[in-house]
């Protein structure tokens, strides 16, 4: 598809970022660029509308939750296109009110993620969007906080999965890249 191999090429790799052996996909140029944006956009609203809410049970998005930090970008503006509420997945002790909780495990540790706890209602179809998958923990974390408030995974949306970490065989929904690496 056109529109993937035009995003593939906006973004720039840093070698050894953020360690030795790493090499980081950077998204930030797409955002830079307002027609790499839009195109970004474009794809994952018409890859929702045509695969994901047809399989849904009330034919529709309910929530869409983006995750600490960079689906913060991309969520809200998802969400306003479909005509969904917009819920962030943060680090613990940043939101306020009741909050449900879930920890994950980091390649250096773990660490909590928190959604308010009115955030989703029961039976509510959810999608989970962020940047990069690789190992699946906080995503897998994401899914565990919907699932708890009664909402329904449908689908995890990445823009880049780093393929050969298999974190998307650790989520309880299928998920959907734009861009697939092996390295």
């Amino acid at each position: 598809m056109a529109d993937v191999q035009y995003l593939r090429e906006q973004l720039t790799a840093h070698p050894d970022f953020p360690k030795k052996g790493i090499v980081f996909l950077d998204i930030f140029p797409i955002l830079r660029d307002p027609v790499a944006f839009e195109t970004l956009i474009t794809h994952l609203i018409h890859h929702i509308t045509s695969q994901t809410i047809p399989k849904s049970p009330n034919k529709k998005i309910d929530v869409v939750v983006g995750l600490d930090a960079r689906g913060f970008l991309l969520g809200p503006i998802i969400a306003l296109r479909l005509g969904a509420a917009f819920v962030p997945v943060r680090k613990k002790g940043k939101l306020p009110g009741e909050c449900a909780s879930a920890s994950y495990e980091k390649e250096y540790g773990s660490d909590t993620f928190e959604m308010q706890a009115d955030a989703i209602k029961p039976g509510q179809s959810v999608v989970v969007i962020d940047d990069l998958i690789a190992t699946g923990g906080s995503a897998k974390a994401a899914g565990e906080l919907i699932s708890k408030l009664g909402g329904k995974t449908l689908e995890y949306i990445f823009i880049i999965e780093l393929t050969f970490l298999q974190g998307g065989s650790k989520l309880d929904a299928p998920v959907y890249s734009i861009i697939q690496s092996d390295d």
